[in-house]
C-alpha cells in the first residue's frame, strides 16, 4: 500500500510540476527505482543530496525534459500504464513493488550510480571536510583543558586518521562509480561549482530557466 501511495504522489507531482522531488528515501536503490519511473514520464535526473536527521536520507530532483524523445516516451508510458499508482502496472517495476524488472535493472543501476556520486561528493566537499577536521582540534582542546595532554594528542590524531581514511574511501568509491558511468557511455561534465557530474550523450546539465534547452 505504501508503494502505491508513493507512486501516486509522484505521478501527482508529474502531472502538475516541471520539477519533481523524490524522497526523502533511506536507500539509494529505492530512490533510483523511483527516478527511473519518473524518466519514463519524460523527466531527467538533475541531482541528489542527503537530508533529514543526521543526513541519513536522500532527496532526488528530476526535471521535465522538453526534448521530443522525452515527450514521446511520456505519451507511450501513459498509454501502456494507464492505472499506474492506482493498482495498475508501473513502468519498469515488478507488480506492487519498486523493484526493477530485468529489462530496467541496468538503467536503475546507472541512476543509482549518479545518485551515489552526488551524495558522496556532498560528503567530501570542502565545508564538510573543514568541519570534520575542526572537530579534531576541538576534541584535542577539550582533552588538553581537562589535563590530559597525552589523551589530547592521541585522541586528536586518531580521529584525524579515521576521518582521512573515510574521505579517502569516499574518493575511491567515487572513482569506481565514475568508471562505471563512463563505461556505460555517460559523459563527464562540470557543474557551476566545479563538481564532476555525468550526463547521457547529447544531454546537458539543467539550467535555471529551461533545464534542458541548448
Amino acid at each position: 500500500m505504501f508503494t502505491e501511495r508513493q507512486i501516486s504522489a509522484m505521478l501527482g507531482q508529474i502531472a502538475r510540476q516541471d520539477v519533481v522531488e523524490i524522497g526523502p528515501e533511506q536507500a539509494a536503490g529505492r530512490a533510483a527505482a523511483l527516478a527511473h519511473v519518473a524518466e519514463q514520464y519524460g523527466y531527467a535526473y538533475d541531482r541528489a543530496h542527503r537530508t533529514g536527521h543526521n543526513d541519513m536520507q536522500i532527496l532526488v530532483r528530476m526535471y521535465r525534459d522538453p526534448h521530443p524523445g522525452a515527450r514521446a516516451r511520456e505519451a507511450a508510458t501513459i498509454a501502456a500504464h494507464p492505472q499506474a499508482g492506482s493498482g495498475g502496472t508501473v513502468p519498469g517495476m515488478r507488480p506492487g513493488t519498486v523493484k526493477p524488472t530485468p529489462e530496467a535493472e541496468e538503467a536503475v543501476a546507472r541512476l543509482r550510480d549518479q545518485i551515489m556520486l552526488d551524495v558522496l561528493a556532498q560528503a567530501a566537499d570542502r565545508r564538510q571536510q573543514t568541519f570534520a577536521y575542526g572537530s579534531c582540534a576541538v576534541l584535542a582542546l577539550v582533552l588538553l583543558l581537562a589535563g590530559m595532554p597525552i589523551g589530547a594528542l592521541v585522541g586528536g590524531a586518531a580521529l584525524a586518521a579515521f576521518l582521512w581514511g573515510a574521505f579517502r574511501l569516499g574518493t575511491v568509491r567515487r572513482q569506481r562509480i565514475a568508471r562505471r558511468l563512463t563505461g556505460a557511455g555517460f559523459v563527464p561534465v562540470r557543474d557551476e561549482t566545479g563538481r564532476q557530474r555525468f550526463v547521457r550523450p547529447g544531454q546537458q546539465l539543467p539550467g535555471h530557466v529551461n533545464p534542458f534547452t541548448a
